[in-house]
């Protein structure tokens, strides 16, 4: 991110324009609808320009800008469309302390002023860096067509209220408050004119005041492999009004940032052989934030269902008779086999697919490896890499043909997965040689569809 995105309070203070032509017009056109004092500084303004300086809506300066023109501005911008002027007048501006944008020139501007949709005082900004400015309208468009126009007046009223509103304490009461105002009685009363919005407001503080706190509540949520556009639904749903979310060492940070902002977020992670938190503690965690009526998102990798000691959570909840539900993902596997275009089971080839983990609590994990090894077998294994030779030993040594194709995925679904096509007599050596350092797959009797395509793609991703 090249542009932090903030709202600049301009309500009094002053932004400074140079130039007079279109360019100035279709950039004072968004700046007449702040409240800041605007100066334009051109010898020839064009004949809008004019009208808004009669209609006491700006200030001209009919001269070509001079040193101190812009003392004291906020903002500054360049629509000259004149390069040597525009380098001119920023360069004066910026002596003068202004931030400068210069029209049309993202290089050399300082800020730049996004796509707005306006439902004052609700304003939503949308930036590309300059990279899609055709986007940037199609997503405007979209949000306007979406944003009823009385959600200004709403948000207007709503702020008005505010002080009245503080009599709910703080948090998921308050919150509750305002969601059901804006998203259900509001617009019901907004159909009916402006003048039927605060009776409700006021009827609606009544019954949020009377109404009883909500108990905790533990939602056990899959995470996914990693890639947040493989979240569910219900996943993003309850992520948006979760208050704690206690997450796993591989949730991914594009699927972190989907919590609410105000939420609290607590690594409970795990790593295999590594540093962990131990589970009687995120049980305690759990408990402890959900007894004091949090809204609980245990937020799990890949389905929760699989490896992610869900029982062990459930039964601390049920101990401490807090109410649970569980938010299947996609696990990890699904993601794999997607990822080299194969499927998991397959006429004439297997009916069943075993899901296995490369160690548990007491170490490596052991398997029924006589089966295993027959040909055909396929086999999901987790948490795989440490215990690799492991399993290529057993496998072996009960007659699984060293020739059977092994596919190792990392980071499955995401912009950094890599896929490791081998065999099971080289499975140990690849892994080691490969030197994975994220959360990898092994899937036992599959190769990649074509591990030509496959190896060529991940050639392009480390040159890339």
């Amino acid at each position: 991110m090249q542009h932090f995105p903030i709202f600049v309070a301009l309500a009094g203070r002053r932004v400074v324009l140079s130039g007079g032509g279109d360019a100035a017009i279709a950039k004072l056109r968004l700046l007449l609808k702040t409240e800041a004092n605007l100066t334009v500084i051109t010898p020839a303004p064009a004949k809008e320009i004019e009208a808004w300086e009669a209609d006491g809506k700006l200030r001209i300066i009919r001269r070509a800008m001079e040193p101190g023109d812009a003392t004291c501005a906020v903002l500054f911008y360049a629509a000259d469309e004149d390069e040597a002027e525009d380098a001119r007048t920023v360069a004066l501006a910026r002596a003068d302390g202004a931030l400068t944008n210069t029209v049309d020139n993202l290089q050399d501007s300082q800020f730049i002023t996004p796509a707005i949709v306006d439902r004052d005082p609700v304003t939503v900004a949308i930036g590309t860096e300059g990279a899609a400015p055709v986007l940037a309208r199609a997503i405007k468009a979209d949000l306007e067509e979406r944003l009823p126009t009385q959600l200004g007046a709403l948000a207007r009223i709503g702020k008005a209220f505010r002080k009245m509103a503080d009599a709910l304490p703080m948090g998921r009461k308050r919150r509750d408050f305002w969601a059901d105002y804006y998203f259900n009685q509001g617009p019901r009363a907004i159909a009916e004119g402006e003048d039927a919005v605060r009776p409700a407001l006021e009827t609606l503080l009544e019954q949020h005041l009377n109404t009883q706190d909500k108990v905790g509540h533990v939602s056990f949520v899959g995470g996914g492999p990693g890639d947040p556009e493989l979240l569910t639904l219900k996943a993003r749903n309850a992520l948006d009004t979760a208050d704690v979310v206690i997450h796993d060492r591989l949730i991914s940070s594009e699927i972190l940032e989907l919590a609410r902002r105000e939420a609290i977020l607590i690594d409970a992670g795990k790593e295999g052989f590594g540093p962990s938190m131990k589970q009687e503690d995120i049980n305690a965690l759990i408990v402890k934030h959900a007894k004091a009526g949090a809204q609980v998102v245990r937020l799990k990798s890949g389905d929760p269902t699989v490896f992610g000691r869900l029982d062990e959570e459930l039964d601390a909840c049920n101990d401490a008779g807090i109410g649970w539900n569980i938010v299947p993902g996609i696990t990890a596997a699904s993601a794999s086999v997607a990822s080299i275009g194969q499927s998991l089971t397959r006429r004439g080839r297997n009916a069943s697919v075993r899901f296995l983990t490369g160690h548990d609590m007491k170490g490596f994990a052991d398997h029924d490896w006589k089966i295993l090894a027959r040909s055909g077998e396929v086999a999901a294994i987790y948490m795989g890499k440490k215990a690799a030779r492991f399993i290529q030993g057993r496998l072996i040594m009960h007659g699984a043909d060293p020739a059977t194709p092994v596919t190792i995925i990392e980071n499955a679904s995401r912009a950094d997965q890599r896929v490791l096509p081998t065999t099971l007599a080289n499975l140990a050596h690849d892994i080691a040689e490969a030197d994975l350092s994220g959360p990898a797959l092994t899937l036992y009797g599959l190769a990649p569809r074509s591990v030509d395509a496959v190896l060529s793609q991940i050639k392009t991703q480390e040159f890339a």
